[in-house]
This record gives structure tokens, sequence and C-alpha cells, in this order.
């Protein structure tokens, strides 16, 4: 118990040394040991590199997962070293939602086909999504979530030890400069007409004892500054260590590149159906042609079900059921079995048995082809 006090105290004298030292650097009553250019340069850089890192893991974690609760799902988990419950997405969800509701709705159906599409593609980059999270996690986020709260812990500690062995020598600095001005004055030569020889005796005794301190102050000031050096050179090499953090950092950031390259890469692959890229009616044909997992150029998919029980060039137009129609906006035909459109003219429209209800056939003069039905206002 006894070691215990002994100890406290020891610590407690260090502390108030230090803060009596430390103030007065504040004051400008102390004098302080500066450090050189170099170490200052490696001190503003370390501080810079943890800047940067905190704020670009803090954001790609929003960017990788926008809603905060599930980060802070996924922090709790990751401190209690369990595995985060795998679920569904939402673009997995969406997927399985529009499946879900062409099997309901009937997969021969023209909507109910393009369902049935459309879901697959948003399951498959849901899946993707999961991919990406997932390697951007491990390649990423994880190096910079090590160098926080490994590397740099280990550099702010050795920093904050070099500054208590800076305040330390300071305080030698200072102790033996006091020590030196007391020795000085009680080694003067006292006035013995003025003076009395008891006094000069206690002068000399003075004096002795101030030239111990001084001795006693000099040698503080050798071990201080051994520590201090010693301190110094440990925190130097981990300062320098910054620059492997950048190589390190530098080849997460390619691989983090790289997964989200592939990522939406995945956008070009997975094809929609053009009905969903501004053409109304397009839908998938029922017959498997177009399997998951195989990209489908939008142009290989327009009108499969109608151009396969419809041939265009051999429709002939009704006695009775034509109508005028008054085009409202321009159409581009996708292709040949389709009739370009300009705003505002007059065509001659009907329709057909088997032909989908978003669709007539158009005539104008000796042209003819399939129009959408929301292009046209149908006249009287």
């Amino acid at each position: 118990m006894d070691f215990n006090v002994k100890k406290f105290a020891s610590d407690a004298g260090v502390f108030f040394t230090r803060a009596v030292q430390f103030t007065g650097e504040k004051l400008g009553q102390s004098e302080k040991t500066e450090l050189d250019a170099h170490f200052e340069n490696l001190l503003s850089r370390a501080d810079s590199t943890k800047n940067w890192t905190e704020k670009i893991f803090r954001q790609t974690e929003v960017l990788l997962q926008p809603n905060p609760s599930a980060r802070i799902e996924e922090f709790l988990y990751e401190k209690l070293d369990r595995t985060v419950p795998s679920r569904p997405n939402n673009g997995e969800l969406l997927g399985q939602y529009m499946q879900d509701a062409a099997k309901d709705f009937g997969v021969g159906t023209p909507y109910g086909s393009t369902l049935m599409h459309v879901g697959d593609c948003e399951r498959r980059l849901g899946s993707a999504h999961r991919e990406f999270l997932q390697t951007s996690a491990i390649s990423f986020l994880t190096p910079l979530r090590n160098f926080l709260e490994g590397d740099w812990r280990t550099i702010s500690k050795e920093r904050r030890l070099l500054e208590n062995r800076r305040l330390d020598l300071d305080s030698c600095k200072a102790r033996l400069k006091k020590a030196k001005l007391a020795e000085s004055k009680a080694a003067a030569v006292p006035d013995f007409q003025e003076t009395r020889p008891r006094n000069y005796v206690l002068s000399a005794s003075a004096s002795a004892l101030w030239s111990e301190e001084v001795d006693k102050a000099e040698h503080e000031l050798r071990v201080a500054q051994t520590e201090f050096d010693r301190q110094a050179e440990v925190t130097r090499l981990l300062l320098e260590g910054i620059s492997s953090t950048h190589v390190n950092h530098l080849r997460c950031l390619h691989e983090f590149v790289e997964a989200q390259t592939a990522y939406y890469k995945q956008f070009y692959f997975i094809k929609f159906p053009n009905a969903f890229a501004g053409k109304p009616g397009h839908s998938m044909a029922s017959d498997g042609s177009s399997s998951p997992g195989k990209a489908v150029d939008p142009l290989d998919v327009a009108s499969t079900v109608e151009t396969d029980t419809l041939k265009i060039e051999e429709v002939q137009a009704p006695a009775t059921g034509t109508r005028k129609a008054k085009v409202l906006y321009d159409y581009d035909a996708a292709d040949t079995s389709e009739l370009s459109l300009l705003a505002d003219e007059l065509i001659t429209v009907y329709t057909v048995p088997g032909m989908d209800s978003d669709w007539l056939v158009g005539e104008r003069g000796n042209q003819k082809g399939k129009v959408p039905v929301t292009y046209l206002e149908l006249l009287s």
C-alpha cells in the first residue's frame, strides 16, 4: 500500500510539473523545445491523412448504406462479433414481387411475361448490388477502418508520450537554469566590512548546496534528453510509415473502383424490354427465348408476341371499322413492322384479331405498319 501511495504521489508531482511547464509556455513565460522542420512536416502529413481518411471512410459508408439504422445495426453486430443476418435487399424484393405478380396475372400475357422478365432483371441487379457491397467492405472499408482504429491510435499514443517527454525536458532545462542562477548569486564574494563571519559561513554553505543542485539538475537533464531523443525516433519511424499507408490505400482504392465498375457494368448487360425505354406496348416473348443470365439486345425483344402471329404485309383493311386518327407526337419505327409517324398528320387506322390492344394498324398511302395507340387521337 505504501508503494502505491508513493507512486501516486510521484505521478502527481510529474503531472503538476508538466502542467506548470505547459501553462508557462502558453503564457509565454517558459521556453519550449521546437521540433525540426522535417518532423513538423511529418506531423502535418499524418494529421491530414487521418482527417481525410476519416471523411472518406464515413462518406463511403453512407454511399454503400444510406440507411442510418442499417449502419447502426451493422456496427452493433460487428462490435458483438456476430454475423449480420442475411436478408434480401430492395432490388431483390422488387424483383420477387414482380415475378409473383406475373405468376398471378399469367406469364402467357404480354404484361405477365414482361413483369417476369423485368423482375428477373431487378433480382440480378439486386444480387450485383449485394456483391458490390461485400467486395467494397472487404477491399476498401476494412483497410481504412484498420488504419483509423489501429495504426492511427498507435501513432497518437506515441505522440502523446513524445509531448510528455518534451515537457519533462523543458522542465529540466528550466530547473537547471534556475539552479545556475542561484549558484552564481550564492558564489558572489561577500563584503567582509559589512558582513559578519557567520553570514559568510552560511553563504559558503548555500553555494555548496546550489552546486549540488546544479549537478543534480544536469543529470536529470541528460536523462530527460535521452528519453526525449529515443521517443522522438520512435515517433518519427511511425510517422514515416504514413507513406506505406498511402501505398496500401492506393491499392485498396483501385480495388474499390474495379468493384464499382463491375457493378455498373451489370446495367449494360442486363437489358430491359423496350416497353421501359419509352415505347409502349413492346413486350417479351413467353417462350423463354430470353433466358435469365444472358444479355439481350433491346432491338431483339420488340413486339415478339405480335410479330409471331401477325404478318403486317399480309394484313388487309376490313370493309368496315376503319377510322381516321390524328398523330399527337413524332414516332420512329423500331423495325419494318411499324410505321413512322409525324405529329399532326392524319392516318387511317384499324385493328385486327390477335393484335395487342396497345397497337393499331396504320395506313398512309401505300405505307402500312403498326402504330402505338398512345401516340394517336382517334377521330369519329
